[in-house]
């Protein structure tokens, strides 16, 4: 039996085609543009750009000052629990901060850990108050859900979103010990 090697790529590549080609259709239109629409309909979202994966949903943010982050968080993982499915979410949030923000942050930052670190969680109310006392024009929000602690200072036209773990990450045992 003689086999015609033509036919057979031919073949090969339209099935190929086929193949990827629908399963991008389907991540096109079926998980990214309904996610994306669900995202950017949501108060304070400018711009959000997906990397989505088997495992993990990746999403890269930006957003207006003040927008609530862990309200956000929660639209998406409620209303968006169909198209994420299994995967994990993870938020990469690009804010506008201001050197006095980050000065501000700095300021409560060994607070806010060590407040993480007890689980204290009170603390960082606490020290967000702390730093609003500080400065007049700086308004600051802590939300708390079970996997994360949302942080939001802005001051003005800038604004740094902060979200920290609950549950930290453990150190594993170093190559050179």
């Amino acid at each position: 039996m003689k086999l015609r090697t033509w036919p057979i790529v031919i073949t090969v590549a339209v099935s190929a085609l086929l193949l990827f080609g629908g399963w991008f259709a389907y991540r096109q239109w079926v998980v990214e543009n309904p996610l994306k629409k669900l995202v950017t309909e949501y108060e304070g979202v400018n711009a959000v750009q997906f990397d989505i994966t088997r495992t993990q949903v990746d999403l890269k943010l930006k957003l207006e000052p003040g927008t609530d982050i862990s309200g956000l968080v929660k639209h998406i993982e409620q209303d968006g629990k169909g198209f994420i499915g299994n995967r994990t979410l993870k938020l990469d949030v690009e804010d506008n901060s201001s050197p006095a923000l980050d000065k501000l942050w700095e300021q409560a930052l060994f607070s806010v850990a060590q407040a993480m670190e007890n689980k204290q969680y009170t603390e960082i109310t606490a020290t967000l108050e702390k730093l609003e006392q500080q400065d007049n024009s700086l308004q600051t929000s802590a939300e708390i859900d079970d996997k994360n602690v949302y942080i939001t200072l802005t001051n003005g036209e800038n604004s740094k979103f902060i979200i920290l773990p609950r549950i930290p990450q453990k150190m594993g045992v170093w190559s050179n010990a």
